[in-house]
């Protein structure tokens, strides 16, 4: 298979994500009814099913300008080599090739946030503004910018440095080992998730005793859920 030829289909399959998420995103949109379904009933009144669907059709609205802009803005770098040029241009000055890589998508994912920086603040200061759900300043929009670049450079730059390592030296196969050691990292995270990454972003004070917090524990001891401990996010 040609270059070229690799080049047209990687091409068409970020076409077709693009368009069959965003289709995706239309149909549950046009799900979203006016009137309180009768299933919904006995959980919502119809004022508070009402702001339920006011708010999801703006998030939805706003999700497909936000996606058009990271799909044109990726397509251009794909179409024009700016992901080509990007490398070459640091290839003049880094040697190694780990480092070379960290620097290469390090760089990407600063700029490609950066620049889908005022996208983050419409949705948080005046969409979630809007229907009462932001209780986030601007001290806190910054601050928890600032933990996502050092959390993913830590882990997105600890992962990508063993899988090139691995590369390296073990040739073809080091997708078996990077598959074994990403799907034990990902179980990790996931068990200590809600203790150990949550907290950097959220405060989690526990549930007070009363009658949320007994309908919560006897619904998981229902379920065979060892859920021992509720806590409530800001």
């Amino acid at each position: 298979m040609s270059p070229h030829t690799l080049f047209l289909i990687l091409v068409a399959l970020f076409v077709f994500d693009y368009l069959f998420e965003q289709a995706l995103d239309y149909l549950n949109l046009t799900t979203l009814h006016a009137a309180l379904p009768s299933q919904a009933s006995g959980i919502y009144t119809e004022e508070r099913y009402k702001a339920s669907v006011a708010y999801q059709k703006d998030t939805a609205k706003f999700g497909f300008i936000s996606s058009a802009f990271s799909f044109v803005l990726s397509g251009c770098m794909l179409v024009a080599g700016g992901f080509g040029w990007l490398h070459h241009f640091l290839s003049q000055y880094i040697v190694h090739p780990i480092l070379l890589a960290l620097a290469f998508f390090g760089l990407l994912f600063v700029a490609f946030d950066l620049l889908s920086l005022p996208f983050q603040y419409y949705a948080t200061f005046v969409i979630e503004e809007k229907h009462g759900f932001n209780k986030t300043t601007l001290k806190t929009f910054i601050l928890d910018k600032i933990k996502g670049y050092l959390l993913g450079a830590l882990i997105g730059g600890a992962l990508v440095s063993l899988l090139l390592s691995l590369v390296l030296n073990l040739g073809q196969n080091f997708w078996v080992v990077f598959w074994a050691i990403a799907t034990v990292l990902m179980l990790v995270l996931n068990m200590f998730y809600t203790s150990l990454i949550l907290p950097i972003f959220n405060k989690l004070t526990p549930l007070e005793e009363g009658a949320l917090k007994e309908a919560i524990s006897e619904y998981c001891a229902k379920e065979g859920f060892p859920g021992t401990k509720v806590y409530v996010i800001d």
